[in-house]
């Protein structure tokens, strides 16, 4: 196996973005939110809203303190709202479970609500600086590429830690760089559609390079189109309590004039269903 840790820290060192949870002092908090945030999220959206999240909960217990209304009305335009309840619910957590204080022990990360191997490591790696394999999309892309010789990594299973795993080196700080290098790489330069090879680190090692960069296929399940979508309803719907006084509204106020009323009522029951959406005497609301 070629030794891929020595250029990617090389590369990192020079290339990195200046990004707030990078910098020194961000703490495991600051780290979590943001990991959070960054789930199908891009950089650019995340950062002001990190900071103003940050800025108004600056501990768990503030957060955890809060309604969950309150967190679902500040996760704003970030996408995906379900997270904000679940990083809501892993404040309670870690407030009742931790005394205020996010978890370093990866175990303890991963019993909290919405956080999965890559959030935990994560934590672990960048907040505390401890050896663990952190990947992400953009690092199971260069794997895919630079060990196997594939085009496109397959659906993400347990072999992506121990493929990360083989090439971070014994040194602690050092790994946690490789684990950030690599995924800095893959969302700059290994990209999806137009990797940009000739300014790639790894491109005198790179496997798929060596094989003449077949196309060998892409078996991700692909994500549904936004436009005319549920989830497009679901959002609509959250912008209307959102945007209310009193986050309440009467249900049949809710984007009443939405083209497809089953679409519409499919929706509201969903976000019922997953907390996001109170259902109450004929009206909706936030959750309290």
């Amino acid at each position: 196996m070629p030794d891929l840790a020595s250029p990617l820290i090389a590369w990192y060192r020079d290339n990195a973005r200046d990004l707030p949870w990078r910098r020194p002092g961000f703490g495991a908090w600051g780290t979590l939110v943001s990991e959070f945030m960054l789930q199908q999220t891009p950089v650019a959206r995340v950062i002001p809203l990190l900071e103003a999240w940050l800025e108004r909960w600056p501990t768990p217990a503030d957060l955890a303190a809060a309604a969950p209304a309150d967190a679902v009305r500040q996760w704003a335009n970030l996408g995906y709202p379900r997270r904000a309840l679940w990083l809501h619910r892993a404040a309670v957590e870690i407030r009742d479970r931790h005394a205020g204080v996010v978890p370093r022990d990866v175990d303890d990360l991963l019993a909290l609500t919405g956080i999965g191997d890559y959030t935990a490591r994560a934590v672990a790696v960048f907040a505390y600086g401890d050896r663990h394999p952190v990947v992400d999309t953009n690092t199971r892309r260069v794997l895919a590429r630079a060990m196997q010789g594939r085009s496109q990594p397959g659906p993400a299973a347990k072999r992506d830690l121990a493929d990360m795993t083989e090439i971070l080196p014994h040194d602690i700080a050092a790994s946690a760089v490789v684990n950030a290098a690599a995924m800095e790489l893959g969302a700059l330069v290994c990209t999806a559609r137009v990797p940009r090879c000739a300014a790639c680190p790894l491109a005198d090692r790179c496997a798929w390079r060596a094989a003449g960069y077949p196309d060998t296929g892409d078996t991700r399940v692909k994500q549904a189109r936004y436009e005319g979508s549920d989830r497009q309803a679901r959002g609509a719907i959250l912008r209307v309590l959102r945007a209310a006084t009193t986050h309440d509204v009467a249900a049949e106020d809710v984007i009443g004039d939405w083209p497809d009323a089953a679409q519409r009522d499919r929706a509201i029951d969903s976000l019922v269903s997953d907390g996001l959406v109170e259902a109450v005497d004929g009206r909706l609301r936030l959750p309290l």
